[in-house]
């Protein structure tokens, strides 16, 4: 029985080991399980200098030594204006910050060049890294222009998948754009089980298959195990359907983030089942609990933990 403790020793430990796959990429491939990051994971490293999120991230991947990520998206975009952030008294001044820093963020996403982005991709392969997928969330406010902008900044990140964390009645505005631009978007679910609108049941789910067969499914089996749900079982079912895993550690009923092998989130048997079907199934750690340490630390920490899992 491996102890947190030891699972620390192992990634520090892990510093050394061999990251680098013969086509000059970084492989972090174990038992043929496809092992990343959801990027949001490194959202406490401060940015560069000019408000550069990117090189950070990078860093943080290749000292893990992770090869594959998801993307979030606020990583990508300018650092947020520190006036409108959680906390910050509901003013008129604040409220009109709010609404000048959404502008000013459409404005970036629509009028960036597309070469930018694919200046990004760059970054990330001349590291060895791979941009599985882009986590874009549409929500209300969007309007039709930053919707279709999603689409083709994920195009040029080099994305397979856009990951979102959204609602069935947006989904539905997504439609057309994802059949027009041929991407898949993945649904991401909380555990929220009250708001019949919101992903978190398998029901909410199959809804969003059923607007469009390019609709999938980025199941975070920590929150599916916090709403009482079974991914062990439901990847059984219904892997066809699934494009990447959140892997974190919750409680049951609605239960904390903890740290990895403390919560009822069963971990080590679904990447067991991964290693066992052999499913293309990209398994992304997604540190969110409140550790000790650096989030680099806590991530290399969790990779040990996969790594383990996985032998």
């Amino acid at each position: 029985m491996h102890t947190r403790r030891d699972f620390v020793k192992l990634a520090a430990a892990g510093m050394a080991w061999p990251r680098i796959a013969a086509a000059g990429g970084i492989d972090s491939r174990v038992g043929g399980v496809l092992l990343g990051a959801q990027s949001y994971s490194f959202r406490e490293l401060p940015r560069d200098a000019g408000g550069d999120a990117i090189g950070p991230l990078i860093r943080a991947l290749t000292t893990v030594g992770l090869g594959d990520c998801e993307l979030w998206a606020p990583q990508l975009e300018p650092a947020p204006d520190p006036r409108t952030g959680r906390g910050a008294p509901n003013t008129p001044e604040v409220q009109r910050a709010r609404q000048d820093a959404r502008e000013a963020l459409r404005k970036w996403r629509i009028e960036t060049p597309i070469a930018h982005f694919a200046g990004v991709k760059k970054r990330f392969a001349d590291a060895g890294v791979s941009i599985h997928s882009f986590n874009y969330s549409f929500n209300e406010t969007f309007t039709d222009a930053e919707i279709e902008r999603g689409f083709e900044i994920a195009k040029a990140l080099g994305a397979g998948v856009i990951t979102a964390s959204t609602t069935l009645s947006v989904a539905r505005r997504v439609v057309p754009f994802a059949e027009k631009h041929r991407l898949t978007v993945a649904m991401h679910n909380h555990s929220d089980t009250s708001d019949p609108n919101e992903f978190a049941t398998p029901e909410s789910f199959a809804a969003a298959r059923k607007l469009s067969s390019l609709f999938k499914v980025n199941l975070d089996i920590g929150h599916f195990t916090a709403a009482n749900y079974d991914a062990v079982a439901f990847l059984r079912e219904h892997h066809a359907h699934v494009t990447n895993l959140h892997i974190k550690d919750r409680r049951k009923n609605q239960g904390d983030n903890v740290p990895w092998g403390t919560g009822d989130t069963p971990i080590k048997e679904v990447l067991q089942l991964l290693k066992k079907e052999r499913w293309s199934i990209a398994a992304h750690v997604e540190y969110e609990y409140r550790g000790a340490k650096t989030p680099v630390e806590e991530v290399a920490a969790c990779v040990a933990y996969a790594r383990q899992a996985l032998a």
